[in-house]
């Protein structure tokens, strides 16, 4: 690798409901109102807590970033701009998007409630986080859902046969209810790797997989330096040379289902983002699986998750997961011995700490800081 930092062979270990509670203190004092700072605590913990810390604590330092830039609205609200029964148009204004996409879930599962179905178009949120959340919260209801989101204005990623960043990381995810069992919930970046995890990589001191980036001469490369300091590299698409114009293809439906459809914005020249604010449009659909004469779709889905996961494993597999149950083990073990956090994504949430208001004694003091 191209710079001094040293690799990070473990990190310190913090209790959930300590790191909580630190997030939580974070954004009252930058001057969210309660709920609002509860709901991005939760979201953010809850991202660590299923190994996604691409999209946990680790993005306090951009938020508060965006906030100074002005861009991150404290305190709003989702704002239905269009209804038209089983179709939702609803504008996020920039507003923390851990609530306006809460909220605008709420309204995507009332409505299936009474339709059987919601298609529910959220624009101009801020940075909506994981997004298996609200897939999760659907399936929390008993719904299936699924979602196309774009990161409007961000390029991140090259296009298949292409040597620059033009296209955003726009994750895919989709769930599927099981009544008393966990549901099953896919959820991916079109990247061959989010974009956050370089940055946790780049702040451990380590490489990310071969195939994930590539340099600003369009070499391959897996040193993620390129993606933190210039000249930048880019991403790749989600099955790298070989297979990456499945995932360029995905990427970009899900640029124009989440960005076009949803009244937002897709990336190009005119749209391109000059400040620290994320930008995520999304187009959920939502379905109550009873509205379909289907009164064995679980016993189906069961079976055939049996049927796969009895499959002869391949040579240093030891298991084969279902969708979702990845994130539920890493869920499991944290939960009992704390979320991990290395030293510089610390330091750097104690910077955004003390820029959001919080004082050194305040900022220090808390029993989650790192010795």
């Amino acid at each position: 690798m191209n710079d001094t930092r040293t690799a990070q062979t473990s990190a310190p270990r913090i209790p959930a409901d300590q790191l909580h509670a630190y997030v939580r203190a974070i954004w009252e004092h930058a001057g969210s109102a309660p709920r609002e700072a509860q709901l991005v605590a939760d979201h953010l913990v809850a991202a660590n807590l299923t190994g996604h810390d691409s999209h946990g604590v680790g993005m306090i330092p951009r938020y508060v970033d965006s906030l100074r830039d002005r861009e991150l609205k404290l305190n709003g609200h989702a704002s239905v701009v269009k209804d038209v029964g089983a179709v939702l148009t609803i504008d996020g204004g920039k507003a923390f998007g851990q609530v306006v996409a809460h909220e605008a879930m709420e309204l995507g599962i009332e409505r299936a409630n009474k339709l059987g179905v919601c298609a529910v178009a959220l624009r101009n949120a801020h940075h909506i986080g994981r997004i298996g959340h609200w897939a999760e919260q659907c399936a929390k209801a008993g719904f299936v859902s699924f979602h196309f989101v774009n990161v409007a204005g961000d390029p991140l990623v090259a296009p298949f046969g292409g040597a620059d960043r033009r296209i955003g990381t726009n994750p895919f995810c989709a769930a599927f209810p099981r009544a008393g069992k966990a549901p099953l919930v896919l959820d991916f970046a079109t990247s061959a790797v989010a974009y956050g995890k370089t940055r946790v990589a780049y702040n451990q001191g380590k490489e990310v997989p071969p195939g994930s980036l590539i340099d600003h001469a369009g070499k391959p490369t897996v040193d993620p330096a390129v993606m933190m300091q210039a000249p930048f590299g880019a991403l790749m698409p989600v099955g790298g040379q070989a297979g990456g114009h499945k995932g360029f293809g995905l990427a970009a439906m899900c640029e124009i289902f989440g960005g076009a459809l949803s009244g937002g914005y897709t990336t190009h020249d005119d749209t391109l983002q000059q400040t620290n604010a994320i930008i995520n449009c999304m187009l959920s659909v939502i379905v109550d699986p009873n509205a379909f004469d289907a009164p064995n779709a679980e016993a189906e889905a069961d079976a055939f998750v049996e049927w796969v996961k009895a499959s002869p494993l391949a040579a240093g597999v030891e298991r084969i997961y279902a969708p979702g149950e990845p994130e539920r083990a890493t869920r499991a073990e944290r939960e009992a011995n704390g979320i991990p956090v290395d030293p510089e994504t610390w330091r750097q949430i104690r910077d955004a700490a003390l820029a959001a208001g919080l004082s050194h004694e305040q900022a220090d003091g808390w029993s989650v800081r790192l010795r």
